[in-house]
């Protein structure tokens, strides 16, 4: 429930309205706590499987340190871009911007062992597929019929049972570790426990700020454990300068078809989420539809703002679900509020210290924080597919698309003869999985759909799966 000191209940319906200096600063603080490590996370994990990230030993270490900051510097950015906009650019909404999940699967498979030398190629398709993404905004309303829940939430499923492993590699003791007597040791585990234990005790017994910022507070706890074991190392933080500006073309840019489509195919993804994170902040926070201008605007916020990342060494952007809910709970829709989180993350992202005090976080405790996140975003697709009626062709539609999606993932060796630009595509699992079922669900007929849903209702409860087979 919204305090009432903030303001009028028609006062903190309005995007447009400012609360007081002393509340809106907490507030805006908040927003940035409850995405940060959601926020540099993607960073690690790309760093990481090129080969210079934690535990690697690479004189390219600070690399990743770099990219930590660019992270936070541009999801500020982003969400300028969107909550005071710049022409037809942004919704005017308290949108919080920042790095995407949804890409890391489509950019594991370009850098993997590659080196930094592969960020190139990375960064070139994040600023076409930025610019793709900003053109989508032209015509977003247009293509969301091909992007039901069913397609949505299977790709955003997709998403998380492709991240799965990573965190449990994380908690091991990360790949660097893999075949050495020190992976999956007690110790590892028992700081990765550590972060998941005190992420559920704050997510269901704590309100407030505790709660919404569970997974942060749940990866100091890992830390300070850490600490103690040994285990952390604080030398970069020392060498790390105390202010930085950004670098433009930092890591160059390379054009790679392979890159630049997958990450134009992953701007349909991500635009339709962007869609629903706004209908759902106009609905929580100000009790209406967004309106046309707004998700035109939100959209081509998106992907100006990876475009942009994309120069400068950044990953790409987009809004942040876990903010929607912020505004909800707290009922200030405020623009000015997120504002404020905004410049809070530009200024974290000039100190690379901030991206070294980051960077010295052991892996073993960042991987218990992607369980419980990689864990989030199954379970929202899975939510997304609630909404779904389960008739016979879409239970197929499904079906089909996530055991060709994730049995390519699983098996990457099965295309081996596949040219190499398809065959990163293809093994991503996540565009294929989608593809599957974006041309599924428009050419497959939807007759029978009602007694279809009865039969395949029936069929589970009495006759097995294979009922979906059979017509009445």
């Amino acid at each position: 429930m919204a305090d009432a000191t903030l303001g009028t209940p028609d006062q903190l319906r309005d995007p447009n309205y400012t609360p007081p200096l002393a509340k809106a600063v907490p507030l805006g603080i908040q927003h940035v706590l409850a995405m940060f490590v959601s926020n540099v996370t993607p960073a690690i994990i790309v760093c990481g499987a090129a080969g210079f990230g934690f535990g690697s030993n690479s004189p390219d270490f600070p690399q990743m340190i770099y990219m930590i900051q660019m992270s936070m510097f541009f999801a500020g950015i982003a969400t300028l871009f969107q909550s005071i906009g710049i022409g037809p650019v942004g919704a005017r909404l308290p949108i919080v911007q920042g790095t995407s999940f949804a890409f890391i699967p489509i950019m594991i498979p370009l850098v993997a062992g590659k080196g930094v030398e592969a960020m190139a190629v990375l960064m070139g398709g994040v600023f076409v597929g930025g610019l793709f993404h900003a053109v989508l905004g032209l015509f977003i309303g247009k293509i969301r019929f091909a992007l039901p829940p069913l397609v949505t939430g299977l790709v955003v499923t997709m998403i998380g049972l492709a991240l799965v492993k990573v965190g449990i590699q994380y908690a091991a003791g990360g790949v660097p570790a893999i075949g050495t007597p020190e992976y999956g040791s007690g110790i590892n585990w028992l700081m990765a426990a550590t972060v998941i234990v005190v992420t559920l005790g704050l997510k269901f017994f704590a309100r407030g700020m505790l709660s919404v910022s569970a997974v942060l507070v749940g990866l100091l706890a890992g830390y300070v454990l850490a600490f103690v074991l040994g285990q952390v190392n604080l030398g970069n933080v020392g060498r790390a300068a105390t202010f930085a500006l950004p670098n433009p073309l930092h890591f160059g840019l390379e054009f790679s078809f392979a890159a630049i489509l997958g990450f134009c195919l992953m701007a349909f993804v991500s635009a339709v989420e962007t869609v629903g994170d706004v209908s759902g902040i106009t609905k929580g926070g100000a009790g209406r539809e967004a309106t046309d201008r707004e998700i035109q605007g939100a959209t081509y916020a998106d992907g100006l703002g990876t475009a942009v990342s994309g120069l400068f060494g950044a990953l790409p952007n987009t809004s942040f679900s876990q903010n929607v809910g912020l505004i909800a709970m707290t009922g200030v829709m405020s623009r000015h509020v997120v504002t404020i989180g905004a410049i809070f993350l530009i200024l974290c992202g000039l100190v690379p210290k901030i991206g070294a005090v980051i960077s010295s976080v052991p892996i073993e405790v960042l991987g218990g924080g992607v369980i419980v996140m990689f864990g989030m975003v199954v379970a929202a697709g899975i939510s997304m597919l609630s909404d779904v009626v389960w008739n016979r062709r879409n239970m197929v539609i499904f079906a089909i698309a996530l055991s060709l999606g994730l049995g390519l993932q699983l098996e990457p060796d099965a295309l081996q003869y596949l040219p190499g630009t398809w065959k990163v595509l293809a093994t991503s699992g996540i565009l294929p999985a989608a593809l599957i079922a974006i041309v599924l669900n428009l050419i497959l007929p939807d007759e029978l759909s009602d007694e279809a849903t009865e039969e395949v209702n029936g069929g589970m409860s009495g006759h097995g799966a294979g009922s979906l087979w059979t017509r009445k």
